[in-house]
C-alpha cells in the first residue's frame, strides 16, 4: 500500500522535474532560442498563400497615403503663391487618387489573359501619344513631355512604361512557349519596340524615364534567360549613347558637375541638390514634425514631386525616410515572391518588370535626393505630386494583386475568406444578392 503510493506521489514529481528541466534549458539557450521561435513563426506566415497579397495591399495603401500627406504638406505654399488656393495641388492628387484606387481594383480582378492582350494597343496607343506630344507638348525645364488638357495634365512617357511591361512579357512568353527562345529571336521585334519608345521620350529630353524604361526592358531579358554577354553589349552601348545625350546638352554636363560637387555651385547647377541636402540633414532621427519643414518655404525646387523625399526627410526624420525604404523593399520582395511561385511565363516576366520599375524608379529618385546618383527628375512612385505617374501605377499595382490571386492555394483562401468589406457594405445597403440570400439561409 506505501509502495503504491509512493510511486503515484512520485509521479507528479517526475513531471516537474521534467518541466523544470526544460525551462532551465531554454533559458540557457537564451537569445539563440527566441530568435529559432521567430524565425519559425517568420517561416509560418510566409508559407501562407495570400501572405504577398496583402503585402502588395499593405504597402500601396500607406504610401499612397504617406504620399497625400507630404503632397499636401510640401505643395501648401508654393499653390498659394500660384493659385490662391493651398489646397489645389493636393485636391488634384487626391482626385488622381480617387480615379487610380478603382482602377487598382478593377485590374485586380481582371485574369492574366486581359492583360496579355491589352498590352498591344497600349503600346500602341504609347507610341501615338509620345509623337504627339513632339508636336502639340509643352515644354518646361528643357524637357518637352507634357500635353495640357484644360486644367489637367498628361505626361505620355508614364503609361508607356505599363504598355512596354504588359507588352515585352507577352512578346517573350509566347517565344518561350513555342520554345524559340534563342537570344537573336528575343530582341525582335522587343528591342525596336523599345527602341521606338526610347527614341520619342529622348526627343521629348526625358533621360530620366529613359533609364526606367531601359531597366524594364533589361528586367525581362534577364528573367527570360539572356546570355551574360549580350547584357555587356547591351550596356555598352546604352552607356555610349548617355554620354553622348549628356555631352551635346549643355544643363546635362551641368548636372553631372553638379552631382560631383554640388557645393561648388551651390547657388547655380547645384542648388537644387544642396537644398534637397540641406532638408535631409535638418530632420535628424525623428524630423521637425509633418508641416514643419522650412525648405518648403520657396527653398527648394519641386519640392513636391522630384524632391518629395527631401521634404519627408526633414519632416518625419530619418526614421521616416527608413520607413519608406521599408515598404518600397517589401514591395519588391512581393513582387519578385509572385515571380517566383506562379508557374506562367507571362506573370513571371510581367511582375518582375514591374519591380523593376516601380523600386528601380525609387531607389533612383531616393538617390537623387541623397546626392548618390545624379538627379534626372523622376517621381518617387505613389508619393510624389502628379497624376500621370500615380494611374499608371496603381494599375501596375492592381495587375500584380491579380497575379498574386493565381499563386498556390490563393483562390481557395480568398474564397474561405468569405464576402470582403465591399460585399458586406453592398448586403448592408440591401444590394448583392449573393449576401443576402447568405443572411436569409
Amino acid at each position: 500500500m506505501s509502495s503504491s503510493t509512493g510511486t503515484a506521489g512520485s509521479r507528479p514529481a517526475t513531471g516537474q522535474a521534467k518541466a523544470q528541466a526544460k525551462a532551465q534549458a531554454k533559458a540557457q539557450e537564451g537569445p539563440a532560442s527566441w530568435v529559432r521561435e521567430q524565425r519559425a513563426v517568420l517561416k509560418e506566415l510566409l508559407d501562407k498563400p495570400l501572405t504577398t497579397y496583402y503585402l502588395i495591399i499593405m504597402c500601396s495603401a500607406l504610401l499612397l497615403a504617406l504620399g497625400l500627406m507630404m503632397v499636401l504638406s510640401a505643395s501648401a505654399i508654393e499653390a498659394q503663391q500660384k493659385t490662391g488656393n493651398p489646397f489645389s495641388w493636393f485636391i488634384k492628387q487626391s482626385l488622381s487618387a480617387g480615379v487610380g484606387v478603382p482602377v487598382m481594383y478593377a485590374c485586380s480582378r481582371l485574369p492574366p489573359k486581359f492583360f496579355r492582350w491589352a498590352g498591344y494597343p497600349l503600346m500602341a496607343l504609347a507610341v501615338l501619344a509620345l509623337v504627339m506630344v513632339l508636336f502639340i507638348g509643352e515644354s518646361e525645364l528643357g524637357a518637352q513631355r507634357w500635353i495640357y488638357l484644360g486644367p489637367f495634365t498628361l505626361q505620355p512617357s508614364e503609361p508607356a512604361k505599363l504598355a512596354l511591361v504588359l507588352w515585352g512579357a507577352d512578346l517573350l512568353a509566347r517565344r518561350a512557349r513555342q520554345g524559340r527562345i534563342e537570344w537573336r529571336q528575343m530582341l525582335i521585334p522587343l528591342m525596336p519596340g523599345t527602341a521606338i519608345l526610347v527614341v520619342m521620350v529622348l526627343l521629348g529630353r526625358d533621360l530620366g524615364t529613359t533609364l526606367v524604361l531601359f531597366m524594364i526592358f533589361l528586367s525581362l531579358l534577364w528573367v527570360v534567360g539572356a546570355p551574360v554577354k549580350l547584357f555587356g553589349g547591351i550596356l555598352a552601348l546604352a552607356v555610349l549613347a548617355a554620354v553622348i545625350m549628356i555631352k551635346v546638352e549643355p544643363y546635362r554636363m551641368a548636372r553631372i558637375g553638379a552631382f560631383l560637387d554640388p557645393w561648388a555651385d551651390a547657388q547655380g547647377a547645384g542648388y537644387q541638390a544642396v537644398q534637397g541636402q540641406i532638408a535631409m540633414g535638418s530632420g535628424g532621427w525623428f524630423g521637425l514634425g509633418l508641416g514643419s519643414s522650412r525648405q518648403k518655404w520657396s527653398w527648394l525646387p519641386h519640392g513636391e514631386s522630384d524632391f518629395i523625399f527631401a521634404i519627408l526627410g526633414e519632416e518625419l526624420g530619418l526614421m521616416g525616410t527608413l520607413m519608406v525604404v521599408a515598404l518600397f523593399g517589401l514591395l519588391g520582395y512581393a513582387g519578385l515572391r509572385v515571380a517566383v511561385r506562379v508557374n506562367d511565363g507571362f506573370v513571371r516576366l510581367a511582375a518582375a518588370a514591374m519591380v523593376a520599375w516601380i523600386v528601380g524608379q525609387a531607389t533612383v529618385n531616393m538617390g537623387a535626393v541623397l546626392g548618390v546618383l545624379p538627379i534626372t527628375g523622376i517621381p518617387l512612385p505613389l508619393v510624389s505630386y502628379g497624376g500621370s505617374s500615380l494611374l499608371p501605377t496603381l494599375a501596375a499595382l492592381g495587375i500584380l494583386l491579380s497575379f498574386a490571386k493565381r499563386e498556390p492555394g490563393a483562390r481557395e483562401a480568398l474564397a474561405a475568406r468569405g464576402p470582403g468589406p465591399a460585399a458586406r457594405g453592398l448586403s448592408w445597403l440591401g444590394l448583392g444578392g449573393t449576401s443576402r440570400g447568405r443572411v436569409r439561409r
